[in-house]
């Protein structure tokens, strides 16, 4: 790679050429008075801009970005209000562990009185500690000469194993003061500490049910082809977590065909004597809030050992990257009889599951079928916080890593279709996006940034009148729903506004399956607006099976 000179520029100039040292190819972000100047940069950079219509987006595109690609992605912003747009976002991001780098704007570098609010125009008390709970790092700049260095730290820190968003502050004032660009550099990257390989070795011989349960951290690793070639030697079965979906393609021999939260698959775990746990945390939504009982053995391989324990105690932490430590671990673990019966188990599962969806919400297997049969196994899909997503977060057989966007993470309702838009920009196969009227509204501007962006995505958009979850739990505890039915617009008729060309649909049956078949992969933005409501799965907490 061609390192950048280190002659004077502006700061702003400095920033981008660090970006571009990242390998940034686009930033999403919103103008303000303040950020100006880093616009009139990227007006002469080769790093594309994508204009959105509110600060939280700009950070949620990021993010489905990252997700689609394993890159960075990078949300610009303004000062104050515009930077407090971004935290539910950020804090998404934060719990997904996505490499974001968040740049915002600050007040002028002499405007700023130590210990001093004096409420100049979108000053904050501590506008950089407002990020503290929701990022790895923060980091406040005080002169032009560090802006360049510091934003390819930022970068490569949100990059670093485990990956997650980093804040830069910028003070207006230093984007057009002259500042050098960064040194050439060089990443040290430490040897993880070598494992207690032995006593894994040792349990994972003397297990008779050892089960595999992978995570998000396995996924952003890379470490699928390990998992699944040790999985194949024990014979165990694989659960994923939500961030984990897609790490095994789903005719893997052992990978599991549907979530811990029903009761077939549950039994796996229950019936385990060894469990292997790769780059999880064991969440309370992926645990029912950790109603699963511990295993008699546990052994963790994780990047921190806090993380390693800190819901189920490990008897052996492995701490490390996850390929890393199982390239080690693969070889040395001795192959077990039992491939054949575990597949013939998985497979009983798999039809017991597809069985109970059809009697238990037909719409929902509906959806299901609609999706296996027309997406291509390259489609990238982004779901919302609404039902409809939560069904495919839990039961769609996720073909590949990346391929399935999911606020959980944080569970931030609007995440969904801002996040589609970094997805659809990713290069990384057709996107569609999921998601219900409630959380759509959210974001609904950026129907105009679908259309100025030219950006190819399918929008489907689930139309039940509200809040679909909220209204189930009213009335699961008997009460009238309130506050949960909605007024929402004619959405093909503010599509059409935007200039977006649309269909309406009843349900997920032929009229569902003959529009997505139409349009994904079409290269053209379209969105299918699909009158229906579902049931909640039992991936849902008012329908987890395990009560205290």
């Amino acid at each position: 790679m061609t390192e950048i000179a280190s002659s004077a520029a502006t700061g702003a100039v400095g920033l981008l050429e660090s970006l571009k040292r990242l390998g940034v190819e686009l930033v999403f972000g919103l103008p303000g008075v303040h950020n100006l100047p880093i616009w009139k940069a990227l007006s002469d950079s080769e790093i594309r801009l994508i204009g959105v219509r509110h600060e939280q987006t700009a950070v949620y595109a990021a993010d489905g970005y990252a997700r689609a690609t394993g890159k960075l992605g990078v949300a610009v912003v303004t000062t104050g209000p515009g930077a407090a747009n971004t935290l539910g976002a950020t804090g998404e991001a934060m719990a997904a562990g996505s490499p974001v780098l968040v740049i915002a704007t600050d007040i002028a570098t002499d405007l700023r009185r130590e210990g001093v609010y004096g409420g100049t125009l979108h000053e904050t008390r501590d506008q950089t500690a407002m990020f503290v709970p929701v990022t790895k790092k923060t980091q406040m700049l005080a002169g032009p000469d560090e802006i360049a260095a510091a934003a390819l730290q930022a970068g490569r820190l949100a990059l670093a194993a485990p990956t997650g968003p980093v804040y830069l502050g910028v003070p207006t004032d230093l984007l057009s003061k002259e500042a050098p660009a960064a040194p050439p550099s060089t990443v040290v990257v430490a040897a993880p500490e070598p494992p207690a390989l032995g006593q894994a070795v040792e349990l994972l011989s003397g297990a008779e049910r050892p089960l595999i349960w992978a995570g998000g951290g396995a996924l952003r690793a890379g470490a699928g082809p390990l998992v699944g070639q040790l999985a194949r030697k024990l014979a165990a079965p694989v659960l994923t977590t939500y961030m984990g979906r897609g790490l095994l393609p789903p005719d893997h021999p052992c990978v599991v065909p549907g979530p811990v939260h029903s009761p077939e698959v549950g039994a796996l775990w229950d019936e385990a004597d060894v469990v292997l746990a790769v780059g999880t945390d064991f969440d309370g939504t992926n645990t029912q809030n950790w109603k699963l009982p511990a295993p008699p053995a546990l052994i963790a391989v994780n990047l921190d050992a806090t993380e390693a324990s800190k819901n189920y105690r490990a008897d052996v932490a492995l701490i490390g990257d996850a390929c890393d430590v199982l390239q080690e671990l693969v070889p040395l673990v001795q192959a077990r009889p039992g491939l054949p019966e575990l597949e013939r188990r998985l497979a009983e599962i798999g039809d017991q599951l597809e069985g109970w969806l059809r009697d238990d919400e037909p719409a929902a297997a509906d959806l299901l079928e609609v999706v296996h049969r027309v997406l291509p196994e390259d489609a990238v899909v982004v779901v919302d916080m609404c039902i409809p997503g939560y069904w495919l977060g839990g039961y769609w057989r996720v073909p590949a890593p990346r391929k399935l966007g999911y606020p959980l993470g944080w569970g931030t309702l609007g995440f969904g279709f801002p996040a589609s838009l970094g997805a659809a920009l990713a290069g990384a196969g057709p996107a569609v996006c999921v998601c219900g009227d409630g959380g759509f509204m959210y974001a609904c501007g950026e129907l105009a940034t679908v259309v100025q962006e030219r950006i190819p995505l399918t929008l489907v958009l689930v139309d039940d009148g509200g809040y679909g979850m909220l209204r189930f739990d009213q009335l699961l505890a008997g009460e009238e729903p309130f506050g949960v039915d909605l007024f929402t617009p004619d959405f093909a008729a503010l599509a059409a506004s935007f200039g977006l060309p649309s269909t309406r649909v009843e349900g997920f049956g032929p009229d569902f399956e003959r529009a997505l078949r139409e349009h994904v992969g079409s290269g053209e933005p379209h969105v299918i607006v699909v009158r229906a409501s579902l049931k909640p799965p039992p991936t849902t907490g008012p329908r987890w099976y395990r009560k205290l």
